[in-house]
Formats: structure tokens, sequence, C-alpha cells
């Protein structure tokens, strides 16, 4: 993808979230692209309770999601402090607001322990001094769709997950996104754009603009030309 002229703030942080399937990789990788920033990833090698976690959920989610919210901080902290701009693949925001409340509701952290995570996210990351996203990209789709790119890539764990799992987060999502309000929002639908296609990036980039522009506008439905006709 070819650089795209752009008014966006040069140290912009520009994050995606989304349930899995959506395509947030390939979204960040084509906008960091496009917009000459840095693309920021989850870091998934050396998690020293990813393999504890999968072989007893119950005694190792605290665990693992205090692990990966310092990760992710650490990460956030980073970022702002190099001045550049990044495109991030996930949210720090999800990790309580999607994955330890599943977790929790599932059983598998306490109520004390549960208590103690959400108090620390809330001292780490709801405070004037974190630095916040400028706008949040918000992935979506139907769900029968999103099922049909998790078959499509065909990673084994996936697909030995039971579809209640990936329902369950779907609408997870929904609720999550509906009380949102940390930063502006730009909501993609996965059939609304295409990342091969300059002209489709090129209005999401406007979309980022507007949104980072206009300080009275806090949600935006991306619709691209072709929706429009």
């Amino acid at each position: 993808m070819s650089k795209i002229t752009h008014s966006l703030n040069k140290n912009s942080l520009i994050t995606l979230a989304g349930t899995v399937g959506v395509g947030k990789s390939t979204l960040t990788n084509t906008l960091a692209d496009a917009l000459g920033f840095d693309a920021s990833f989850e870091k998934v090698d050396g998690n020293p309770y990813l393999e504890d976690y999968y072989s007893d959920f119950k005694k190792w989610s605290f665990h693992l999601q205090i692990y990966f919210l310092a990760e992710r901080y650490k990460q956030q902290k980073r970022m702002h402090e190099t001045g550049i701009g990044y495109v991030q693949d996930r949210s720090i925001y999800e990790d309580v607001g999607i994955f330890a409340k599943l977790q929790y509701d599932n059983g598998n952290m306490t109520d004390r322990d549960f208590e103690t995570y959400e108090s620390l996210f809330e001292a780490m990351v709801m405070s004037p001094y974190f630095p916040k996203p400028d706008v949040l990209i918000y992935i979506d789709g139907s769900l029968p769709r999103i099922m049909d790119r998790i078959k499509q890539r065909g990673r084994q764990m996936e697909m030995n997950t039971p579809h209640s799992f990936w329902e369950d987060l779907y609408f997870r999502y929904a609720n999550w996104i509906s009380k949102f309000e940390e930063c502006p929002i730009l909501h993609l639908d996965i059939d609304s754009y295409d990342c091969h296609d300059p002209e489709s990036v090129k209005e999401i980039v406007r979309s980022l603009e507007v949104l980072q522009t206009d300080p009275n506008m806090k949600y935006l439905k991306f619709k691209s030309n072709l929706q429009r006709l």
C-alpha cells in the first residue's frame, strides 16, 4: 500500500478493536503503511502464563489478565513517549470490558480477583494522565460473515472452539462498544471496505481526519462511495 497524504497529527494513535476474525491485523498493517505510521501488535511470545492458563482456566485466568494488562500498559506508554504515529491492533480497554469480564462470568475469576483487577485497571488506565487513542476503529459485521472468515483462515484452535463461545464474544463486543466513550469511534463493517483497494483505504483515512479535527464528532459509521451509490 503506497503512502497517502493526510492531515492526521504525526503522533496520532489509531487503535483497532473488534472480535476475533474481523481483520484487525490486516487493517493495522494496511493503515500503518498508508499513513506512514508504525504498526503495533499484541505481544504473544514469552508469555509466562499462557501454557498454564490453557491447562487450568480457573487457577490462572487472573494471573494471565494481570500480565496482559501490564504488557499493554507498557506498550501504550512506550508508543506515547516516542512521539510518532502508531496503528495498534487491539485496545487496552478490551482487556477489562471483554476478556476479564468473560473469565469472571464463566466462573474462572473470583469476585475478589475480578474486583482487584478492575480496580487496578481503573487506576492505571481510566486516568487523565493515561494517553488515550485519537480514534478507535471498531470493526464489525454480521456473526455469519465473521464465522465464515474464522473458518476460511482455518486455525485449528479456533475451528475446535464451540460456536456458542463466538456468539457470546460477538454480543459482548456489541454491548461494550455501545458504552465506550474514551475517544471518538470510527465504525467499520467488514463488507464496507477493501484493504487491497487504495481508494477504499483513502476513504477510511479521510474519515479518521474528520473524527480527529471535529471536536463535536464522537462517532462515525463508515460508508464507502460504493455503498452510497
